[in-house]
């Protein structure tokens, strides 16, 4: 493996995954727009509740933090989240698909290295570094 082999494999896949993102934007904006998914907080609601602060709007309208959006996903006003995510995550199966390439041509460091930073980026995703909040 050459090293623009690589960058075609990794460009490839980001590629994707920024595609896949953008559609997904598009998609759950379109769905929210045009009413096809129902809102989670009702639109005639929201100038009442937009200007209070977080703690207090989340409470409120009973949003939830971390990844407890995840059960609201179907709503059209937190279906854009999904895209956010795929984006936001999109550098992940790249990394991925670098370790069997490093593998098969031996060189470790650079497998573990991307293996490393895909644990970090898990683990940032996961939500457990939040420092308390």
């Amino acid at each position: 493996m050459t090293q623009q082999q690589e960058a075609l494999r990794y460009a490839s896949l980001l590629g994707w995954g920024t595609r896949l993102g953008v559609f997904a934007l598009i998609a759950s904006f379109a769905v929210y727009v045009f009413g096809v998914l129902p809102p989670h907080v009702p639109l005639e609601q929201l100038p009442s509740v937009w200007n209070l602060p977080v703690a207090t709007y989340l409470q409120h309208t009973g949003t939830p933090t971390g990844w407890g959006w995840l059960s609201l996903a179907h709503k059209g006003d937190l279906s854009g989240l999904i895209g956010i995510s795929l984006l936001a995550g999109c550098s992940l199966p790249p990394l991925l698909g670098l370790i069997p390439l490093y593998v098969k041509r031996r060189d470790y460091v650079y497998a573990a290295i991307c293996g490393m930073v895909a644990g970090v980026l898990v683990l940032a995703a996961s939500g457990v570094l939040t420092g308390g909040h």
